[in-house]
């Protein structure tokens, strides 16, 4: 029988109410460390971001990298072809373009890049005629992909030239505009290189075996005039080169100077590049920079992309892997062997891995792409992203679309924004988690956008983009068959 509360001595029911006080103060103090844990738990997997961080500064702010050279690696500065850092944007050839037009060029490259590997299978593709004084070159139309938004300075000639040109990883041919501009030059920043004033520079013959590779590096086959090789390519935005292909000393660093490398010397140019002098081509063609100075760097070279277009990074042949950088193999896609290769496995979004099968990312490839602005996923992982990336961030107002993005924000009355953190698997089995500088593209602070989109089938290729890519260190060793990722790459 229970006994009356009236009947316990004053002892005891001060010995109750401390303990009743001391279960209070636990259950409260559980919850709190609960809470605790939950919020760690949610800044483990978000980003906090300042919204006025998401648009770029007008002044240049140079990263604090200091890039040495020595005797195995050269590094170049990388600047935003229309950021404050760049001398191209202080000039009237190289006006900005709006939002709208970067992501309507991006998905023109993106398209060329799903032509040239489907036309490369069914050997499809429109002829456009691109005419010199001398020759008509057929270049088939998307055959090969547009330019990019990054660019680094380099030498070119006897004596030495600098010239700005944009570097992509999905293009093999460097070249830039020469006098005397036979039918048409472009403005750029830069005086027009000039082949008649360097002691170094020489034609290629039509009937030799290097005249012949052009073909694969491309697209096209090569032309002749006046028994001189002459190369035509052209970009899924209609831009185009078409010119003499010829030798020259390039020049990278003080120390670093290659004699007799292939390149490009265009004397009819037309196209969007931002006031460039032309491009440097990365890819894994035989006549791409990475293999033709393949006995010094051992087809080696990195970057970092930088956080905005008002910051820097760098461009780096040779050299060594920082000591956290995560590896995975790279593969080669079939009908497009000079792109660099990826087997993604699957996405986090949030700390989370998405419920996407393996067969999505495996049915189509994937490339890394240092020219394309937006990675491109399968239709079925886009879904899934967006999905939970949607569900996570339903407490900030939706904005309409930009454009090729659709899922976009207002942050006008907010100053601080929490956003999940998204992350890469790969065959390897690592996770590389993407920056908070790329997950979201804002062309103002009331319309911020998830910077990826989908592709409209599954069997277009995925495509890993260089928003996506921004302030990783992204190390690239063609000899050893791998690609390796690092964090904080620009500083």
């Amino acid at each position: 029988m229970a006994t009356p509360i009236s009947s316990v001595s004053p002892t005891m029911k001060c010995f109750l109410y401390a303990y009743f006080v001391c279960l209070c103060l636990l259950f409260s103090l559980e919850k709190g460390y609960a809470l605790e844990g939950r919020k760690v738990a949610e800044s483990h997997h978000s980003h906090s971001i300042e919204v006025s961080s998401l648009l770029p500064s007008a002044s240049c702010k140079p990263s604090t990298k200091v890039l040495s050279n020595n005797d195995n690696k050269a590094s170049l500065k990388v600047v935003h072809k229309h950021g404050p850092c760049s001398e191209l944007s202080q000039d009237e050839a190289s006006a900005a373009p709006t939002h709208t037009e970067i992501l309507l060029q991006d998905q023109s490259r993106v398209k060329s890049i799903h032509s040239r590997l489907s036309n490369s299978k069914t050997s499809g593709g429109k002829d456009v005629k691109v005419v010199t004084d001398a020759t008509t070159i057929p270049a088939k139309d998307g055959s090969t992909v547009g330019s990019g938004n990054y660019i680094v300075t380099v030498g070119l000639g006897t004596p030495k030239k600098d010239l700005s040109l944009i570097f992509d990883t999905g293009s093999d041919i460097t070249w830039t505009q020469c006098q005397p501009c036979a039918r048409s030059c472009y403005k750029q920043k830069e005086q027009i290189f000039d082949p008649s004033q360097s002691t170094s520079y020489t034609n290629i013959s039509c009937s030799s075996s290097i005249c012949n590779s052009l073909t694969s590096a491309t697209g096209n086959t090569p032309g002749c005039a006046s028994s001189a090789c002459v190369y035509g390519i052209q970009y899924g935005d209609s831009s185009f080169s078409v010119g003499f292909f010829g030798t020259e000393k390039l020049t990278l660093t003080s120390t670093d100077a290659f004699n007799n490398i292939y390149f490009g010397c265009g004397q009819n140019n037309q196209g969007l590049f931002g006031g460039a002098a032309g491009l440097l081509g990365l890819g894994r063609d035989k006549l791409s920079v990475v293999s033709q100075t393949a006995q010094k760097y051992n087809k080696i070279f990195s970057y970092c992309l930088p956080s905005s277009s008002s910051s820097t990074g760098f461009l780096t042949f040779g050299g060594s892997a920082s000591k956290n950088a995560k590896f995975t193999p790279l593969s080669t896609i079939s009908a497009g062997p000079s792109f660099y290769g990826l087997d993604f496995t699957g996405m986090s979004v949030g700390g989370k891995k998405l419920a996407i099968s393996a067969s999505a990312f495996s049915t189509a490839g994937a490339i890394i792409d240092s020219g394309t602005v937006i990675s491109r996923l399968p239709p079925a992982a886009y879904s899934a992203l967006r999905a939970s990336f949607r569900n996570l961030m339903s407490k900030y107002p939706m904005t309409k679309a930009l454009s090729i993005l659709d899922t976009c924000y207002d942050f006008s009355n907010y100053t601080t924004i929490s956003v999940p953190k998204i992350g890469f698997f790969f065959s390897s089995g690592i996770e590389v988690d993407i920056d908070a500088t790329g997950i979201l593209y804002a062309s103002s602070i009331s319309q911020v956008c998830l910077a990826f989109a989908g592709n409209n089938d599954a069997t277009d290729v995925f495509i890993f983009g260089n928003v996506q890519q921004k302030t990783l260190e992204v190390f690239y060793d063609g000899s050893a068959g791998k690609v390796g990722f690092a964090p904080g790459g620009c500083s």
